[in-house]
């Protein structure tokens, strides 16, 4: 991912994350790094690049990697991207066309929850069908929409599911086990 496509995506997560971080006292870059790692499975988290937002909203590097994944700490969720999975959700986060290219994501940490209509609600209402998702990976792009996984606003969390369908950022949300 480019340099500018990284400030962008930080342009975002400093949105999200600035309510929470701000609540919470800084953590070192050890253990920063421990909870990225802890979206990913041990073989792929071993080589990924660790990146994390400043308070400045700039995204510093504290672990170069050779496997193409980038691990981060969003707000309060985990995740371990590839390539492809950045540039998805740098698409959606400045609301361009995502790539047609297939993406994986690894959240194995779970995730605290978001709307599985509206791409860019940052809290729960009562119409945004806001849903929780244990230990679970992400597949973006257009091999996604083929899965034939459903699309129901409340689908049950502990199945395959896709999100934001209907939207051009619909994408596979496939659970693989319990939260620890």
């Amino acid at each position: 991912m480019s340099a500018l496509k990284a400030i962008s995506l930080v342009a975002f997560v400093f949105v999200v994350a600035v309510a929470s971080q701000a609540q919470k006292a800084e953590i070192s870059d050890a253990e920063y790094i421990k909870q990225a790692l802890s979206a990913a499975p041990k073989a792929i988290g071993a080589g990924a690049t660790i990146m994390r937002m400043q308070k400045d909203g700039t995204m510093r590097t504290l672990r170069a990697g050779n496997n193409g994944f980038t691990c981060m700490v969003v707000g309060t969720d985990r995740m371990c991207n590839d390539a492809n999975s950045m540039e998805f959700v740098h698409a959606m986060m400045n609301h361009t066309p995502p790539p047609d290219k297939l993406g994986l994501s690894y959240m194995l940490a779970g995730d605290k929850g978001a709307s599985n209509t509206d791409p860019y609600a940052t809290g729960k209402t009562a119409d945004n069908h806001w849903i929780v998702t244990g230990p679970h990976i992400m597949v973006f792009g257009p091999p996604s929409k083929t899965l034939g996984y459903t699309e129901a606003a409340d689908p049950d969390p502990t199945k395959p599911y896709m999100m934001w369908a209907g939207t051009p950022y619909a994408h596979a949300m496939i659970p693989v086990g319990s939260a620890k």
